[in-house]
């Protein structure tokens, strides 16, 4: 009755190979056609010269992460009818080839941000941080993003201000770089390392959304499910959105995927079950205020994908990446209600669906410094996750199966 045991692969350029992925007891993949550009078709041929790798190797594509949402979709651009024709075509293309669920994000210009890739733990591993006041000191010192300053507690710029002061321009510039390209470029990030100018380049696309507020991109959300989910439900595949990583706003954008009243207002705004989420445990315990236990009971039955990770917060709202047991969320009872939804929709006859699971973002560690892996996706620390989490399931599962 376990969780499918999942693992993100960025496909042929990515150094962790398939056949190590068989190896260490990987049953689905998790991955996307990276060389397709954001808001073009993913032609079938291309789809199953991946999925056909895989399956060699005795695993199944079990998610696509992600198939892109472009920008010009989210502002709602004049290009918006384009890309939403390929979107839809691409969602067909990938219900005939047998992929059935899809991973997507609705964040306006950054995806997921930190302001350390390198951050040392106690015992010697590296985790990624991210660190409020630095991250107001590149807003409104690095960036200069206009009108930034007021966007934020004085207390919180005063401690930026200081920051900032100790940076060398060396430093400024590193931080800005990885936040707006090491940690996006390999995701399908809107800005690549080959622009001149990132920083101004990043401002253009920050720009365009101001006079889109979350009742906006609510709205815009909206029209994108009302027109792809018909799509999705034909081709016999669901989605599954990501939440904001943070779960707050940054950058004077809004973020719209965050919190319990966030999936209330998405299961309404479409109410097919084919809108679905991606539980990521990771991203939602960054905001204190979430009961990721509640999150989970409320939104159980539209679950497609799970993402598990663990985060320490801090006082003044900062985090860091604690591993996948150890941090300020107790994962057993986390891993024990997605069983027991999995048992429940089993026992409900649903034998179409095995709900699978990653280890999100691993630390860093051992012989994972010798190697050049995309941030937070190294091998050895991923499989540390991936035993646990496997442990978790097999100990719970077992209890389960006892109480009959």
């Amino acid at each position: 009755m376990a969780l499918e045991k999942t693992w993100r692969w960025f496909g042929e350029k990515d150094p962790i190979r398939l056949e190590q992925l068989a190896q260490i007891g990987v049953e689905g993949v998790i991955t996307a056609l990276h060389h397709i550009p954001n808001g073009e078709v993913w032609p079938k041929d291309e789809i199953l010269k991946v999925k056909n790798a895989i399956e060699a190797h005795g695993m199944r594509w079990s998610v696509v992460e992600s198939l892109p949402v472009s920008e010009g979709i989210k502002i709602q651009s004049d290009d918006r009818p384009r890309l939403m024709a390929n979107y839809q075509q691409s969602v067909r293309n990938l219900g005939e080839c047998g992929i059935d669920t899809i991973c997507y994000n609705f964040m306006p210009v950054l995806d997921w941000a930190r302001t350390d890739l390198h951050y040392q733990l106690p015992n010697g591993a590296e985790s990624m941080y991210f660190d409020f006041p630095t991250f107001v000191a590149f807003d409104v010192f690095i960036l200069k993003r206009p009108g930034a300053e007021a966007d934020y507690p004085r207390e919180l710029v005063d401690k930026a201000r200081t920051v900032f002061n100790k940076m060398t321009e060396e430093e400024a510039e590193e931080l800005a770089y990885n936040i707006i390209v090491v940690t996006q470029g390999f995701i399908d990030g809107v800005i690549d390392g080959s622009v001149p100018d990132p920083k101004a380049l990043f401002l253009e696309f920050i720009d365009r959304y101001k006079d889109i507020d979350k009742a906006k991109l609510r709205e815009n959300l909206k029209a994108f499910l009302d027109d792809v989910i018909p799509v999705a439900e034909e081709a016999g595949v669901r989605l599954a959105i990501h939440p904001d990583d943070p779960p707050f706003p940054v950058l004077g954008l809004p973020r719209i995927i965050g919190q319990l009243d966030d999936y209330e207002w998405l299961f309404e705004a479409n109410q097919s079950p084919n809108n679905g989420i991606t539980f990521c445990a990771g991203s939602l315990s960054a905001r204190k205020e979430n009961d990721l236990l509640e999150i989970i009971e409320k939104t159980r039955e539209r679950i497609h994908f799970v993402h598990l990770r663990n985060t320490q917060m801090l006082e003044d709202g900062s985090f860091y990446e604690s591993g996948h047991l150890t941090g300020s969320q107790n994962m057993v009872p986390l891993v024990k209600a997605l069983l027991q939804e999995q048992k429940r929709r089993i026992e409900a006859g649903r034998t179409d669906f095995k709900m699978p699971v990653r280890p999100d973002h691993g630390l860093k560690l051992l012989d994972d410094f010798n190697h050049q892996y995309n941030p937070g996706y190294p091998l050895i620390g991923r499989l540390k996750g991936l035993a646990e989490l496997d442990g978790i399931m097999t100990a719970i599962d077992y209890a389960l199966s006892q109480q009959g």
